[in-house]
């Protein structure tokens, strides 16, 4: 079965007014999960004290639902600019409730994200780009600590990565600012293959069971000396 493309725009621009992007799905093009993906870089913002303060993130949606999304948000009262906009605060509006996607830990320790207020929404290459800042409720000492962080949908209707060429994600998908030693890997999600079967049998119309997204997530592990 296949959409026209008209079709496909008017469920996008529809998930879009209702600020609910990433459940834009298609049937017939997309059947099982995930349906589509974003590509992720993390910045860790770290005070002169040696403190984390701040993730921030960078996502870029792919590339067949960003042509969909440009082609109506250029179609906005005010143009691409002011789509973008309204989409920015809409994408943000529903990410707040799921914790902006985002599980970090310092050690054993679950840590509590503050709220996002710095953000934007860009084209850059073709692809929407959604870039925020992402504060601890209180700065932590990174210093002689892991962090490990997973960021994922946890409907898993969107598969999350790291940016990468090829199956190597980028030496820039996970980097530390400030003075602070540290070292960087990213490790690759490990799912159990009941999970993944039971993933691939999911079409767009099915409820995944909660949490699904968190066994498909990549694990940014960042220690400091």
């Amino acid at each position: 079965m296949t959409l026209s493309l008209d079709f496909a725009r008017a469920k996008v621009a529809r998930a879009w007014r209702l600020g609910l992007w990433w459940l834009a799905l298609l049937p017939g093009v997309l059947q099982a999960h995930p349906h589509a993906w974003i590509d992720f870089s993390v910045r860790l913002i770290v005070d002169d004290q040696g403190r984390l303060e701040a993730l921030h993130q960078a996502w870029r949606m792919d590339p067949f639902y960003s042509l969909i999304l440009l082609e109506e948000l250029s179609q906005a009262e005010g143009g691409l600019e002011a789509g973008l906009d309204q989409l920015g605060a809409e994408i943000l509006a529903n990410l707040e409730p799921q914790g902006y996607f985002t599980e970090a830990r310092l050690g054993d320790q679950l840590l509590n994200l503050g709220e996002v207020s710095e953000y934007t929404v860009m084209e850059r290459g073709g692809r929407v780009e959604f870039v925020f800042l992402l504060p601890l409720d209180t700065p932590q000492p990174l210093r002689q600590r892991t962090l490990e962080y997973r960021i994922f949908d946890p409907s898993y209707y969107l598969e999350m990565v790291h940016e990468a060429e090829g199956d190597t994600p980028r030496d820039d998908a996970l980097r530390v600012n400030g003075e602070l030693a540290c070292t960087t890997r990213i490790e690759p999600a490990d799912p159990d293959p009941e999970r993944v079967m039971a993933a691939s049998m999911l079409d767009v119309n099915d409820e995944a069971e909660p949490g699904l997204g968190r066994h498909f997530a990549e694990t940014g592990v960042v220690t400091c000396d």
